[in-house]
């Protein structure tokens, strides 16, 4: 049974999960030299496993420097949010980074932290492979899709206000430059990757002109790309296609509220949060990877926490700086006790 088990987790790191270029890097690194690279452990379970997180790097060997960053107990006022400025100015500096979940208090008049992150940052596109794992049985055996999220407008731009009261206005941004930006990542992604198809998300049917513009950019984009199948699918419908049958899906592509909603859909096809990566890319390759799991306070400190989410993050970010065989090492060594299934979580 374990043989043929990791024979399946073989196949799967040579398909589902081969490696995948993110974005070409705008600054430089010479594959085995030392870098350094930002560190939030987050709150609740985030210390712990990145703590985890050091512990397999050093196991390997891995040459990277931890420039550990913690958020404000208080909001700072150059960004409205418990990140501070230090802390971005942290990830600027190395270009690179590593994220554990982080706690927003609910209503307090201040800016999410993961919301501050990414839109200080510009870091305009989150990117979140969704792969069946040989070993661990879900609803489904043949997912490999890849789900890539515009992360800086739409109805997260922050912009609200209660016009009497009772009444509370939210707007929803899509502006050309953003649209086009996401769709030209997402279209360069799947030619990178071997990957075949792209789906624009979107609800134009009732948005006309936010979705609409949305959609035209992704068309407009496509053009340059004949190579690549391209389809519209509206949001609702997108949702039921993948609980249906989510292996007609390769790459989707979409505005900031449907990558979030969608993103965890396809997660749960999977397993959950607690075993999918993710990374927010920017301009010349700046990048923030993360887990996109919660806090669980409930079980912090218990040594009970799933730290694969967060691992095969940093597995994204090895590959982003070209350690592709420290990043093999780590990313097989994970499939294989996942495929064991000797060694299993609560969450698992």
């Amino acid at each position: 049974m374990r043989r043929s088990l990791l024979g399946a987790a073989s196949v799967l790191r040579s398909n589902a999960i081969a490696p995948e270029s993110l974005v070409s890097r705008g600054f430089a690194h010479t594959p085995g030299q030392p870098f350094t690279a930002t560190l939030f452990p987050g709150d609740g379970i985030g210390p712990e496993i990145a703590e985890s997180v050091k512990k397999v790097f050093s196991a390997v060997g891995a040459s990277v420097q931890w420039d550990e960053q913690r958020v404000g107990t208080t909001a700072d006022p150059r960004t409205n949010s418990f990140v501070s400025r230090e802390n971005l100015d942290s990830v600027l500096k190395h270009r690179i980074g590593l994220k554990g979940p982080m706690a927003t208090p609910i209503g307090k008049g201040h800016r999410s932290l993961n919301l501050t992150l990414r839109k200080e940052l510009q870091l305009f596109a989150n990117v979140r492979p969704c792969f069946s794992i040989p070993g661990y049985k879900t609803r489904y055996d043949n997912v490999n899709l890849v789900t890539i999220r515009e992360n800086t407008e739409g109805e997260y731009s922050g912009l609200e206000h209660e016009v009497v009261p009772g009444v509370v206005e939210s707007l929803k941004i899509i502006t050309r430059v953003a649209s086009t930006r996401v769709a030209e990542y997402a279209f360069k992604y799947a030619a990178d990757n071997n990957r075949h198809k792209v789906t624009a998300v979107h609800k134009a049917n009732i948005m006309k002109m936010a979705d609409g513009l949305f959609i035209k950019c992704c068309r407009e984009v496509k053009e340059k790309y004949p190579d690549i199948q391209y389809e519209e699918v509206i949001v609702d419908n997108a949702c039921m296609q993948l609980v249906k049958n989510p292996a007609q899906f390769d790459v989707l592509v979409m505005p900031n509220l449907y990558g979030d909603i969608i993103s965890d859909l396809c997660a749960g096809l999977v397993g959950g949060l607690g075993l999918t990566p993710s990374a927010n890319v920017g301009h010349m390759g700046l990048a923030l990877m993360e887990a996109v799991h919660g806090t669980a306070p409930d079980i912090a400190g218990q040594d009970k926490a799933n730290p694969t989410a967060l691992l095969m993050s940093s597995v994204m970010m090895l590959r982003h700086m070209g350690e592709n065989d420290m990043a093999s090492r780590i990313q097989n060594a994970t499939l294989d006790t996942i495929a064991e299934g000797k060694y299993r979580c609560v969450a698992m």
